[in-house]
């Protein structure tokens, strides 16, 4: 097991290796193998980069950073510029759905939220704005929500439909696409009808519910 000292010393190291960094700006600190990195450094994307080098070095705990960014005169922005530079960056950004993610801009620092079905897209989201230009942080709360598989909704719709009213579920033909589930075919009654529908309303992801089924 690695000494705090070999520990700083490692990770100054990884810092002075990595070429991102000017790593004459930062000071290193490591008690009981949790690493503490402080100064000032010109960019958030920077700052990001010697967190990675801190977390790659093999015996840290854990690292916190106590580093603020000081951005030159050439590269302060205003908030809307930052705005529409990270609006322009999402929408070129291919791992990233068009419209699902939303901006806001305080300070430099970016808050991104909405909702993604991928985390591997949450992620694309964060690191399209981090090397931005005026950028001194970036918050990313984009939510993930998988998208509800078809074959799931009508497994569970179909078990909702025995246990609710005991409908015979191999007559009704239970249509998924998207959110939106289509119950075709027939029912020996109102009640049946209402329970089908109150079924498929109730199953995770469902949105809407189209009727087109008969009694008979």
């Amino acid at each position: 097991m690695k000494t705090d000292r070999q520990l700083r010393q490692d990770v100054m190291d990884e810092l002075a290796w990595d070429p991102s960094i000017n790593d004459t700006d930062i000071g290193v600190e490591v008690k009981d193998g949790v690493v503490t990195l402080e100064g000032h450094l010109s960019s958030y994307a920077e700052k990001y980069a010697a967190e990675r080098a801190a977390q790659r070095v093999a015996g840290v705990k854990g690292v916190a950073v106590e580093i603020d960014v000081r951005l030159p005169g050439t590269s302060e922005r205003s908030d809307a510029d930052i705005v529409r530079a990270s609006e322009l960056a999402l929408e070129w950004n291919v791992l990233v759905p068009k419209d699902k993610v939303k901006v806001l801009v305080e300070d430099g620092w970016v808050t991104l939220s909405g909702e993604l079905e991928r985390d591997y897209q949450r992620v694309a989201a964060g690191n399209a704005i981090r090397n931005l230009m005026g950028v001194i942080g970036v918050s990313n709360q984009i939510s993930v929500k998988p998208a509800v598989l078809p074959s799931d909704v009508k497994v569970k719709i179909e078990a909702a439909l025995q246990r609710r009213a005991h409908i015979e579920t191999q007559r009704l033909t239970v249509l998924v696409n998207g959110d939106q589930v289509t119950l075709t075919g027939p029912v020996r009654s109102w009640s049946e009808r209402y329970a089908a529908l109150q079924a498929a309303a109730a199953a995770s992801g469902v949105t809407r519910v189209v009727d087109k089924m008969v009694i008979a």
